[in-house]
């Protein structure tokens, strides 16, 4: 084994891990899938529907629908996942704020890869103080060129959302 292969593993191993990573309180629950492509070899080509539940509001639930890549490049994890997504956030709850801490106007509510490095899909919460609503925005970005495909979704709150 070369001197520059072993000084370059542990280099290797964080950017596959960082393939795996998401923002903290936001986790996806798959909710389904259907398949759109038969592959041979590999898993099919997918639509999953995915389930996130706001960390900082109690009570909202998105639901975001993406291409999920199959064959065998998605079943060893690269393949690039289209940059394509639908939202849907609901208030699935009583709506309920973290005491003493106000939401600020804009801010990424869950982040995931959807290529090895270059590629993420987002999901932002913004807030729209003069309707009292929250407002979501899903939309993936790339490092050289982003993609302006998007899609938004409202939850009106009743009863006020906490400022800065």
């Amino acid at each position: 084994m070369t001197d520059v292969f072993r000084a370059s593993r542990p280099a290797c191993l964080a950017l596959l891990l960082s393939g795996l990573c998401v923002l903290p309180g936001a986790r996806a629950e798959t909710i389904g899938e259907v398949d759109t492509v038969f592959k041979l070899i590999g898993p099919d080509h997918k639509i999953v529907v995915d389930a996130y539940d706001d960390p900082k509001v109690q009570g909202v639930t998105c639901y975001v629908s993406r291409a999920r890549t199959g064959g065998i490049k998605g079943a060893v994890g690269l393949a690039e996942d289209k940059a394509e997504a639908a939202i849907a956030c609901r208030q699935t709850g009583p709506i309920a704020f973290a005491a003493g801490k106000p939401l600020p106007d804009q801010e990424e509510m869950f982040s995931e890869r959807i290529s090895l490095v270059f590629k993420k899909l987002r999901v932002v919460r913004m807030v729209d103080r003069k309707r009292n609503t929250l407002v979501y925005l899903t939309y993936s970005d790339r490092v050289i060129e982003g993609s302006p495909k998007n899609s938004v979704t409202a939850v009106p709150v009743a009863g006020g959302i906490p400022a800065r």
